[in-house]
């Protein structure tokens, strides 16, 4: 992906430190990035991180220090939903609200708790707040989806990743979904991916004319009968060389949603 893609994201983890709730999180990234770099406090141990303030952090001629029109990948060392977390998030929602010029993003594998975590001014959605509720297996999906489907949210993504199995979501994609996004699992112990499942849930999408977006293989891609160790490095890559994508646009966003509508919302230079 060229760089012209990565600079309309940001990441912004307000904590860090997850637990595991499903199978989707046997080899979770956040864990084996700790144990990479050598974390002394354990994963499961969510903690505050100093990156909580910062879509309200200025720079010295008192811009913001993320500016308007960026994408914030929001508490990807974490889940934004997590019960440990539930005396901070309050503060995190009024961040957002204000800052409505920013686009923010999160993905969640505890859509059942969002109900009960929402602000109270929420209504049917923030304007600029994506949530995307991940799904690994048939099981999970069967529970987390028609929950997702029932609740008051005004930008919605499923995200079926890492794909453990074939999956059939075809009952819940409706017209309040804005796209589906597919991959496989990445690190040494990752389990593998079959190229066949990934086809299927592009074709449920295609039928219901709903965007998809094959994000990566994972590190075992089977394709043909013949499985395939994907490094690291090539594993975006080969994803979007597949040329599957179905309804993205420009910046890998889906052609059927303008998330740019807030651009005449942009501070001028020098003023918040």
């Amino acid at each position: 992906m060229g760089k012209e893609h990565w600079d309309t994201y940001v990441d912004w983890n307000p904590w860090h430190g997850c637990t595991k709730i499903s199978a989707g999180c046997k080899y979770c990234y956040v864990y084996r990035q700790d144990e990479m770099y050598g974390s002394n406090i354990a994963s499961s141990i969510c903690r505050k991180t100093g990156a909580f303030y910062l879509p309200m952090k200025k720079k010295r001629d008192r811009s913001y220090k993320i500016p308007s029109n960026k994408i914030v990948f929001t508490c990807f060392t974490s889940d934004f939903l997590l019960k440990d977390a539930d005396e901070w998030r309050t503060e995190c929602w009024q961040m957002m609200k204000e800052r409505s010029d920013l686009w923010f993003y999160f993905f969640t594998k505890r859509i059942d708790r969002l109900k009960q975590c929402l602000p109270s001014d929420w209504g049917d959605g923030y304007d600029n707040v994506i949530i995307g509720c991940t799904v690994e297996n048939q099981d999970r999906a069967d529970f987390r989806l028609p929950i997702f489907n029932e609740l008051p949210i005004k930008h919605k993504s499923i995200i079926v990743s890492p794909l453990l199995e074939h999956v059939d979501i075809s009952s819940y994609l409706n017209d309040t979904i804005e796209e589906v996004a597919v991959g496989g699992e990445s690190g040494v112990n990752a389990r593998p991916c079959d190229y066949d499942w990934i086809l299927d849930l592009r074709r449920q999408c295609v039928e219901r004319d709903i965007p998809f977006r094959f994000h990566q293989t994972g590190a075992y891609f089977k394709k043909d009968g013949k499985m395939y160790r994907v490094k690291r490095r090539y594993q975006i890559e080969q994803a979007i060389k597949a040329g599957i994508d179905y309804k993205i646009g420009e910046y890998l966003i889906p052609e059927n949603v303008d998330y740019w509508v807030y651009k005449e919302k942009e501070p001028k230079e020098g003023k918040p």
